[in-house]
């Protein structure tokens, strides 16, 4: 565990290198669970179904897949449940607890605090994150999944946040959080966290915003762990409002050979779906 954390941090440290995307050979996929989607737009579901399913069809490795866009009331999942290590994606859960404890406390965010939330988001900076993961610590992490009904979050143990197992359920269920009115994230929470996930440095912008219509605005968090079993987990949630739409889209990764293998993946997915929201 401790080599993985190891070359975790170096590579996060490195963000740059995931600018670099190149796609790998594809191996021959295993007999998977299908894609399931459903929607009030006539035809859309299965459309998205075909595509997301075709995207898949050559690509190695574990892939969960969420889509809900409000608009057309559509909702895509595959692999729903599946746990993975959660790698940065965390770091949305842990800015979200840090308003979510800062609006129970009444106050605002310190000096200090916002200035390690937005190296957290826009960077992906690991020591801002172990930083905020120690002060808020695991009993008001808790609370906020409770509070956010992220049953099947379990965040990680002594400081590993970076392998919080995390879900495509629940994932989801905390980008629907960030983007509309709710009980448990304040308004300025809310854009707050989209704020910092539309300034993500310009090396961390792939994953789910790739192929993405002109005029579409994006928020994306991703995140990116090698580890001796299941090789590179390869992460990106987005949310993405303009066209006449308001969705988001979780894809979790793992058993990539490479990190660019596991974004290629992300990649294909996000397209096929940008683009069947789009002529919908």
């Amino acid at each position: 565990m401790t080599r993985g954390i190891s070359r975790y941090t170096k590579w996060i440290a490195t963000g740059a290198l995931a600018a670099c995307v190149a796609a790998a050979a594809p191996a021959a996929a295993a007999t998977a669970p299908a894609v399931s989607c459903t929607s009030a737009k006539a035809g859309l579901a299965d459309k998205l179904k075909r595509d997301i399913t075709s995207a898949l069809a050559n690509r190695s490795g574990t892939v969960a897949v969420g889509l809900y866009d409000r608009t057309t009331k559509t909702t895509c999942t595959l692999r729903s449940s599946t746990a993975y290590d959660s790698a940065s994606v965390v770091k949305v859960t842990v800015l979200a607890t840090l308003l979510w404890d800062a609006k129970k406390h009444n106050r605002y965010l310190t000096n200090t605090e916002t200035t390690l939330a937005k190296a957290m988001i826009t960077k992906s900076d690991n020591d801002a994150t172990s930083k905020l993961w120690r002060q808020l610590g695991l009993t008001k992490i808790k609370g906020f999944l409770t509070a956010a009904g992220m049953t099947q979050t379990k965040p990680g143990a002594n400081g590993y946040w970076g392998l919080t197992q995390i879900t495509v359920t629940d994932e989801q269920k905390l980008l629907k959080l960030v983007t509309a009115k709710n009980t448990v994230l304040s308004d300025n929470s809310r854009a707050y966290i989209l704020k910092l996930m539309g300034q993500v440095i310009s090396s961390q912008r792939w994953g789910t915003p790739y192929g993405r219509p002109s005029g579409v605005s994006w928020h994306v968090k991703n995140g990116w762990l090698q580890r001796s079993t299941h090789g590179w987990r390869v992460h990106s949630v987005g949310t993405f409002t303009g066209g006449g739409h308001d969705y988001m889209i979780t894809v979790l990764t793992h058993g990539n050979s490479t990190m660019n293998y596991g974004i290629t993946t992300i990649q294909g997915v996000s397209k096929v779906i940008h683009r069947d929201l789009a002529a919908n």
